[in-house]
């Protein structure tokens, strides 16, 4: 088992090139948030934002859009329905996030089958939300892109057929055997789990609990992994998206300290002082395993 520590912080979440640009930090396209699951898209795309991406793109509901943009104009937005475009953006996307807030309905299925069809190797495809239930539910065959699966507990018990009972290492282990090769598994759940296909150990979560236990947890998680995945490329994406699904937890374990309950969006609004402080390195007298101001 391995555990996100502060050597590898320092490594993933690096000080800023002075001649960089946006174009440098991940050009993301979100797709979801179908009705009636606005909020959820909105939140990933908050998250995307704050976790530093150069350029979000989100295609969802024509209604959503003013929502979003009243919100966070830094994010652009167009109608999902608007089929030209989306395949402009889906080839330009750098990281693809596709399934938050997604409903498993005739347009998700058709949004699932158009990006599966349409996504290269070089592209990272996080699959969240409505797409792992989508690709479940029809058995797809999986696009030739670099895979991330964000499942809850009962999302993996679909995808690998092992009840939530079942899902200890060893079988999950063989589980994430048969996806292909690299993929990476974000277990979400008590004590998250982030395994990559071809590798013997796995990451484990020593930090977060019951305050998170809210709606749009999940869709904040998956915003920023999406935005680790664009940026930092002197690490492997499995690091990226291990010390994004850290730092989520290790946030709200901070705000819990003097919140019941720790709402997404006020962990979307933490990150950029929480990788401003990893990446100053001022970090000398923080135990690996804890986080303290």
């Amino acid at each position: 088992m391995l555990r996100v520590d502060k050597k590898l912080l320092q490594q993933v979440i690096v000080s800023r090139q002075s001649d960089s640009y946006k174009g440098d930090y991940g050009r993301l396209l979100l797709i979801g948030g179908t009705y009636p699951y606005g909020g959820a898209i909105m939140m990933a795309a908050l998250a995307a934002v704050q976790s530093g991406a150069g350029l979000v793109t989100v295609a969802t509901n024509q209604e959503n859009i003013s929502a979003l943009h009243s919100q966070l104009p830094e994010a652009m937005a167009f109608a999902v329905t608007d089929q030209d475009l989306l395949a402009e953006q889906i080839a330009k996307a750098g990281v693809i996030l596709l399934g938050t807030g997604l409903k498993d309905n005739d347009l998700g299925t058709h949004l699932v089958e158009l990006v599966f069809d349409r996504a290269q190797s070089h592209q990272v495809l996080i699959l969240d939300g409505g797409a792992i239930s989508i690709y479940t539910r029809l058995a797809l065959p999986l696009p030739q892109a670099q895979l991330v699966f964000t499942p809850h507990q009962k999302e993996w018990e679909a995808m690998s057929g092992l009840a939530i009972g079942e899902q200890g290492e060893d079988r999950t282990q063989m589980a994430v055997g048969k996806l292909p090769e690299g993929s990476i598994l974000v277990q979400k759940g008590p004590q998250t789990k982030i395994w990559q296909q071809g590798q013997p150990d796995y990451y484990q979560l020593t930090v977060g609990g019951p305050y998170q236990a809210t709606g749009g947890m999940g869709d904040t998680l998956a915003g920023m992994i999406a935005g680790f995945a664009g940026q930092f490329p002197q690490v492997g994406l499995y690091e990226r998206v291990a010390v994004a699904t850290y730092l989520h937890s290790a946030i709200a374990e901070d705000l819990s300290k003097e919140a019941y309950i720790v709402l997404p969006t006020s962990i979307s609004k933490e990150i950029p002082k929480w990788m401003k402080k990893w990446s100053d390195n001022l970090n000398e007298n923080v135990e690996n395993e804890t986080f303290s101001w």
